[in-house]
């Protein structure tokens, strides 16, 4: 029976931290979140980072725009809180509606306000292993490897998954950390015969059950980033959790993983912010 990869009770560690540093600043950090349109799983994911950001200490600045929202008046938005003081953060709540270019939107997003990380010039400086911010769920996902002594150097991690969000950065982290590094994606022929191969097993699909027992190695650390919900109405991951936490080593549950770090991670990247921004 696997171990379990505890987010839950590390992610409460990172917010007592965060909360101790942030007291003993002269300012609290402000982080700005905007939401567009009234999508549920969006309202879901604001709530729980006000509730963090309560926790932290950190002020929370909530900006819920109309679904009907012109990209103009969005970026005019941005660029407002690009430039005022008490904002350290700015987080634009995807996905966004149809007819603005969330792309757009993103990259006009301060560079060292970006605690997301999506920005290009963060992307790029991932690359070269030079960061200040990592986007919230690698950088989860490595505090979390490293509390359990989980070094991937010199491990075959595989990354199942490529977005610009989790996927890729995630690969590059990996490399960072010396590992060797397959990425497979939906245009990957014969997704078992790599995942089999895996010291190292993230999945970030969005798919209940796409990873089964027969395609994880004996042993294999299986990371679950994946966030569903089953035919029951269930959050669920995209691991087979029942079968595959007989055969791995270690393995995160869903909820209780990955999630609470990816939150606990935000709160981190803005109290950061505001000495980058000194």
């Amino acid at each position: 029976m696997a171990n379990i990869l505890d987010g839950k009770t590390l992610a409460k560690k990172i917010r007592i931290k965060v909360k101790s540093q942030v007291s003993k600043m002269s300012t609290p950090p402000g982080l700005a979140v905007v939401i567009v349109g009234d999508d549920p799983a969006s309202r879901f994911y604001v709530d729980n980072k006000k509730k963090d950001c309560k926790k932290c200490g950190i002020i929370s600045h909530e900006f819920a725009l109309p679904a009907d929202t012109s990209e103009g008046k969005l970026l005019a938005l941005v660029n407002e809180l690009n430039n005022r003081k008490d904002i350290h953060g700015i987080l634009v709540q995807t996905p966004l509606p149809v007819g603005i270019d969330t792309q757009k939107i993103i990259q006009t997003i301060s560079p060292h306000k970006d605690v997301d990380a999506f920005h290009m010039l963060n992307a790029g400086r991932i690359l070269y292993g030079e960061y200040g911010f990592l986007p919230c769920t690698p950088a989860g996902v490595i505090a979390l490897l490293d509390q359990y002594d989980i070094d991937p150097k010199g491990k075959h991690t595989v990354v199942v998954g490529a977005s610009n969000t989790v996927g890729k950065p995630m690969a590059m982290v990996f490399l960072n950390r010396h590992a060797t590094v397959t990425v497979c994606h939906i245009y990957t022929n014969d997704l078992a015969a790599f995942t089999r191969q895996a010291d190292i097993l993230v999945c970030a699909v969005g798919k209940v059950n796409l990873i089964t027992a027969d395609m994880v190695k004996p042993g294999a650390v299986v990371v679950d980033v994946g966030f569903n919900l089953n035919e029951e109405g269930k959050v669920c991951g995209d691991v087979d959790y029942d079968a595959v936490s007989q055969i791995a080593s270690y393995i995160t549950p869903v909820p209780g993983g990955v999630g609470p770090m990816t939150r606990a991670i935000l709160m981190q990247n803005t109290a950061k912010a505001v000495y980058m921004l000194k």
